[in-house]
């Protein structure tokens, strides 16, 4: 019997989820893995310490984020309202439309590190792919 050596990369999707380099999927995006570290949450080493991608692909690269932040804020609340209607349900006679808004934004502020995190991870996503041969070049 043979014994086979797996080098398993993880797919896009896990990558993206776990803030790995796009172009090696090994390399963390992130200095500090804690995202509840406030001093260093979005601090990102210029090179991937795997493969050696730059991470800033040019000057402002990660302003188009807002964009993705937007999308991804939405589609957490546009889950939560549906969520809320079918369990909850909403009604004009009581408080229970703001009781949903109020904990949307209470959600939304405490997700904001990860989301902004997770936002980074897909922005360079889009213009980093990668390269199953990175270790040639």
């Amino acid at each position: 019997m043979t014994t086979e050596i797996s080098n398993n990369t993880p797919g896009l999707l896990q990558s993206v989820l776990t803030n790995k380099c796009p172009h090696c999927r090994k390399g963390r995006l992130f200095t500090d893995p804690n995202p509840y570290n406030l001093k260093s949450t979005m601090d990102m080493p210029e090179h991937c310490p795997v493969c050696g991608q730059p991470f800033e692909l040019q000057t402002g690269f990660y302003f188009g984020t807002g964009y993705v932040s937007y999308f991804v804020s939405l589609l957490i609340i546009f889950a939560s309202f549906i969520a809320w209607f079918f369990t909850i349900g909403f009604s004009l006679h009581d408080n229970r439309l703001y009781w949903w808004l109020g904990s949307m934004s209470v959600l939304l502020i405490a997700l904001q590190p990860l989301l902004q995190r997770l936002c980074r991870s897909i922005w360079i996503a889009f213009f980093v792919h990668y390269d199953p041969k990175w270790r040639v070049d």
